[in-house]
Parts: structure tokens; C-alpha cells; sequence
């Protein structure tokens, strides 16, 4: 998915959240280890939110493509957010915002630190 396309889906997925009353923290929070596309907070709790978009699911759901890997890397980013802002006590977790054509699937807790 070119970075444009990957910027409109990942502001789709903010005003998702915001509907649902999240509050976005922060949005392309980059790291040396990599990238979180949203950081929003659930009342009480911090969400590190990936968006995957797919045109279609020919090809495979977009929730598939958060590898090991991928996941290693928010979660080190995650955990450089939470040291930065001094937020270790706050509960936190990670979802993910499938999205396949308009179609929106928001994953919460989709994997854990490990």
C-alpha cells in the first residue's frame, strides 16, 4: 500500500475510534524501532492501534499481515511511549483496524507484550 493511501485509512481509523469515543493521542508515533499508527486512549486505558488496509481480501485479510515481527516492533515503540510520557503504571493494550475495502474490523487485544 503506498504511504498516501496508508495515511487515509490510518485518519479513518482515528475518526472510528473517535466515534467510539476513544481520545487519539497520537498518530505516527515513530520510534527507532518502528512506527504506531494510532495511540488513543480508552478511558483509563492507553491502545496502540496498527491499521492494515486491503483493497480487497483476495490476497488475505489485512489483519494477517501484523507479523511476529511487526508486533515486535510496536511493542518495543510502545514500550519507548509509555517510558517517554512515564506512563508504565497505565494499563495498556494492543488492537488492530482491519480494514478490507470500507469494511472495518477493530480487533481489541489483538496480541500482548511478550
Amino acid at each position: 500500500m503506498n504511504r498516501q493511501k496508508g495515511f487515509e485509512y490510518e485518519e479513518k481509523a482515528a475518526v472510528y475510534l473517535k466515534e467510539k469515543g476513544y481520545k487519539i493521542l497520537e498518530q505516527n508515533f515513530y520510534t527507532f524501532f518502528g512506527e504506531i499508527d494510532l495511540i488513543a486512549r480508552d478511558k483509563e486505558t492507553i491502545v496502540f492501534v496498527e491499521v492494515k488496509y486491503r483493497k480487497s481480501i483476495k490476497n488475505g485479510y489485512p489483519q494477517e499481515a501484523v507479523t511476529y515481527k511487526k508486533r515486535q516492533r510496536i511493542i518495543k515503540s510502545a514500550q519507548y511511549y509509555l517510558y517517554q510520557q512515564n506512563a508504565f503504571e497505565k494499563p495498556c493494550r494492543f488492537d488492530v483496524i482491519a480494514v478490507a475495502g470500507e469494511e472495518f474490523l477493530h480487533i481489541e487485544n489483538a496480541f500482548e507484550l511478550s
